[in-house]
């Protein structure tokens, strides 16, 4: 189904038989593009000169990659990363002309699609190359090579590059323009970190050796590009901190949340102590409570993990999850809640303002109650929430 777009908003999902905005769901994540080229300019100058290659995989870690991608063109971000071929594809469809570099490699038979669509391949291992050779026909092909430093998932180990590099001069039309690796521990560990950075050292050494062009070379993901100088080289490739998010809160700087997931109050009732709420009778009343049902859920991928311990904004305090998390709704205690009615706006991730009160619930402190990321949080929220993107 195409996005619905409006002068000021695109829903990135509406069910088939369609819906007047105020005859569906009030379940929502609101999307301030805005925000999000706020933190492009602050990753810039701390990065610069090193350019800033956007990660938006995930559907731009569940923010709508389309509207983010045109944004973020629109402010001239170097280029984008995403984890799959179908997700460069989707860019370049939508308009999106900047490069893309598709990092996690290319499977089954995307190659030709991969090279007319004009997407650079990562690569490490030969099957690749000896993919992307066939596939070239007259074309010269770029790529970008992955080096294992010790994250342990893909790249070319550093004891097989030797015998790598000289199995590529058996491709001639695979031509080596950039080189990276990815970092395990950037955000917890300055040691791990550090040999990382030294047996990609050896690794480069050994590429430039070997006679590659190498153009490019980028290590830094998020917490790297924050916290290490040292790995940000002639390329940088933040994800989660263009939309707000920080790996940990003393990296300071003054990125904005990008992403707002709120709903309404649909049902209350009063408990007298004793009752019970929701699914194995988790939360029993010990005073007489108010609880207010919410339709969202698990489903719409607030986390399970928040049963019991979750808080959701009302009148911009602080309401706790009482009992269960389930599938399509949930209930919260709003016994402390004010004046709390039917209609009510209720806050889940973001800021919410009630009169002179006004509160915030990061996507990190919900995940620290969930015992996760705050990415986890946000690529979790689940597609029949629309996106409402703002201010582009």
């Amino acid at each position: 189904m195409q996005p619905v777009r409006g002068p000021e908003q695109t829903l990135t999902f509406r069910p088939r038989i369609l819906l007047a905005d105020e005859s569906m769901r009030p379940t929502r994540a609101e999307i301030d593009l805005d925000a999000v080229a706020h933190n492009l300019r602050i990753l810039r100058a701390l990065s610069a000169p090193a350019r800033v290659l956007a990660v938006v995989k995930a559907d731009a870690y569940g923010h709508g990659v389309v509207p983010v991608a045109l944004r973020l063109e629109q402010e001239g971000v170097s280029g984008f990363g995403v984890a799959l071929a179908e997700e460069g594809l989707e860019l370049r469809e939508a308009g999106v002309r900047a490069p893309i570099l598709v990092l996690n490699g290319v499977y089954g038979d995307a190659h030709v699609d991969v090279l007319e669509a004009g997407l650079t391949p990562v690569v490490y291992d030969l099957a690749q190359v000896e993919a992307f050779e066939r596939a070239a026909g007259e074309r010269r092909v770029q790529v970008h090579l992955k080096i294992d430093t010790g994250m342990g998932r893909l790249g070319v180990p550093l004891r097989r590059l030797p015998s790598f590099l000289d199995a590529m001069a058996r491709h001639p039309r695979c031509h080596v323009v950039g080189l990276m690796t990815h970092l395990s521990s950037a955000d917890s560990d300055d040691d791990a970190t550090s040999e990382q950075l030294e047996r990609f050292a050896e690794a480069r050494a050994q590429v430039l050796r070997a006679g590659h062009p190498v153009a490019t070379v980028h290590v830094a993901n998020t917490a790297a590009t924050l916290r290490r100088p040292d790995a940000r080289f002639d390329m940088v490739r933040p994800g989660g901190a263009l939309f707000g998010v920080q790996p940990t809160p003393e990296d300071g700087l003054e990125l904005r949340p990008a992403l707002r997931l709120r709903t309404e109050v649909i049902a209350l009732r009063d408990l007298e102590p004793g009752e019970f709420v929701g699914y194995d009778r988790t939360f029993v009343a010990r005073r007489p409570t108010r609880i207010a049902t919410v339709p969202l859920g698990y489903g719409d991928g607030l986390l399970r993990g928040l049963s019991g311990c979750g808080e959701m904004l009302v009148r911009g305090l602080r309401a706790p999850i009482a009992g269960r998390v389930s599938m399509d709704l949930t209930t919260l205690d709003v016994t402390d809640v004010p004046g709390c009615a039917c209609g009510d706006e209720v806050v889940v991730v973001g800021s919410q303002r009630f009169e002179e009160r006004h509160a915030t619930i990061r996507a990190e402190e919900v995940a620290a109650r969930a015992g996760t990321i705050g990415y986890d949080v946000l690529t979790s929220i689940s597609r029949r929430v629309p996106r409402v993107h703002l201010g582009g």
